[in-house]
């Protein structure tokens, strides 16, 4: 897909938007939970500048990205011209780009050891910024992908918290792509709500919907806005 190609026009991504959000309406309504309760975070990653202009026309403030360097090339340059912009670190994250994700995200989604709790907190204090953090758990268990495993998350929620004096705000979790995402999200939930965590990043373009009914607080689109991803 080019800029130019007729998913990353304009009027294509506003009506992306609007029909997303439309989608996160009746999602909430059905599950009886006010619309206001669930923010929509646009997954930006090898977004094109055009594309990304396109979607902040829309209002849409809330971005999700996935690598620490990609993210400073595309939002660096806009941020002092942008107001209310919320930067969410969606992709797992290196100890060594600790100090730069501390300085240019808001919210870090994916705390999953305590190697990295540990980095964050010595960048928070070496910056003077403390980002808001999510950890992500690992809930299929799947040796590929990143995250801390269901039965190892009190312990980690409780290091990062006590030991580390980290602000985690919630949970994270991406569901195997074969499988039902339902218990998936029921299981995110269950160890958010015995640790008194009040924030779920799950459900994505295919699945946000039944993320809404189990509860999800935020939900990260990127397809259903702006169409098929753009390779780097």
């Amino acid at each position: 897909m080019t800029p130019s190609s007729p998913a990353s026009s304009p009027a294509s991504i506003a009506e992306r938007v609007a029909a997303v959000r439309s989608r996160i309406d009746a999602a909430c309504h059905a599950a009886g939970r006010d619309p206001a309760s669930v923010t929509l975070t646009a997954v930006s990653k090898t977004q094109q500048p055009e594309a990304i202009d396109a979607i902040l026309a829309t209002g849409q403030r809330v971005f999700g990205e996935n690598r620490v360097q990609e993210a400073q090339g595309r939002w660096t340059d806009r941020l002092p011209a942008l107001q209310g912009l919320e930067l969410r670190l969606i992709g797992p994250l290196q100890t060594n780009k600790a100090e730069d994700a501390v300085v240019l995200f808001d919210v870090i989604e994916t705390l999953d050891r305590e190697k990295l709790a540990r980095a964050l907190a010595d960048a928070a204090a070496k910056q003077g910024r403390a980002p808001r953090v999510l950890v992500q758990v690992n809930t299929g268990a799947e040796a590929q992908k990143a995250g801390v495993l269901p039965d190892a998350a009190d312990a980690l929620i409780h290091a990062a918290r006590q030991t580390y004096g980290l602000n985690v705000e919630g949970l994270m979790c991406i569901p195997p792509a074969d499988e039902d995402p339902a218990p998936h999200f029921d299981l995110l939930k269950s160890i958010a709500s015995h640790n008194g965590l009040s924030v779920l990043s799950m459900g994505m373009s295919g699945d946000f919907e039944a993320a809404i009914g189990r509860g999800a607080t935020h939900v990260r689109v990127g397809t259903a806005l702006f169409g098929e991803r753009n390779r780097p």
